[in-house]
């Protein structure tokens, strides 16, 4: 059984909802990916999702577009992420760590030699972001006999066939985009999101986290009333960039935690 799918089973158990936080590998400094990877997990992050640094995000807003740029910059590539996976892996066994990013880097290396890669390093899943569903069932079968999660995004404008493709192909967890638009909007709509989970849910068999727009306490505890778990990611990229360098680890922890205390009050109300 993946980390992924033995922690969103205990997390169901406890009646708790998942917290994803998402950083960009590399940013704001190459040798300290790993000890932020491990501030997410002190905080109370479920699954980290690592953004992989790519030229051309199409779905990023400018602060996780800019953050790429930084660490591109910087030297970052994706066997430099499998690295930093797997020296996260040497005192961590249990967070799960999903990928995400774009098919361009893993093209490159190609889909085999990645998943062996990706395995051998301690990674759990991965979010392609431009790898429709339809097009990608040869490269989730690859990772599922590696052990990877596959994992697709859903949006507002996804048809019940897009979702149901999903559901045949995406193991792990969906990412519903909460919004139309890009990452670190602000315009979060909670009664659309609510409206839109059930049609997810008739067709995919997977909890299902929401993101885009979520900044804070008070928003990540409105979506998790509607949801199994939220991903958070332009606001933590946000802080890293603007916190002071000795004690950024710190506020990375206390934020998240912060956030992990809003959903185990939305928890707690809902027994």
């Amino acid at each position: 059984m993946s980390r992924i799918k033995t922690t969103f089973e205990a997390l169901a158990a406890a009646n708790k909802k998942g917290l994803i936080p998402f950083m960009t590998a590399g940013d704001p400094d190459p040798a300290r990916t790993v000890e932020f990877m491990h501030a997410l997990a002190a905080g109370g992050a479920d699954v980290i999702e690592l953004g992989v640094p790519f030229s051309d995000p199409m779905a990023d807003g400018p602060v996780i577009q800019q953050s790429s740029e930084r660490a591109l910059e910087k030297g970052v590539t994706l066997k430099s992420v499998l690295a930093d996976v797997k020296r996260f892996r040497e005192t961590d066994n249990q967070t799960p760590v999903v990928l995400m990013g774009y098919a361009n880097p893993i093209e490159r290396m190609g889909a085999d030699a990645f998943a062996t890669a990706a395995k051998a390093a301690g990674v759990d899943g991965v979010l392609v972001v431009d790898y429709p569903p339809e097009e990608s069932v040869e490269f989730a079968a690859k990772m599922k006999a590696a052990d990877i999660d596959p994992i697709f995004l859903l949006a507002p404008t996804s048809t019940d066939e897009r979702i149901a493709e999903v559901g045949r192909v995406a193991s792990g967890y969906v990412y519903y985009v909460s919004l139309k638009g890009v990452t670190g909007a602000a315009n979060l709509d909670v009664a659309s999101i609510a409206s839109k989970i059930p049609a997810i849910k008739a067709r995919v068999p997977l909890p299902v986290g929401v993101g885009f727009g979520i900044r804070d306490a008070q928003t990540a505890a409105a979506v998790a009333q509607v949801s199994d778990a939220v991903v958070i990611g332009s606001r933590i990229v946000q802080l890293l960039e603007q916190a002071p360098a000795e004690t950024a680890a710190e506020a990375l922890t206390q934020f998240v935690s912060d956030i992990r205390t809003a959903l185990d009050a939305v928890s707690a109300n809902a027994k």
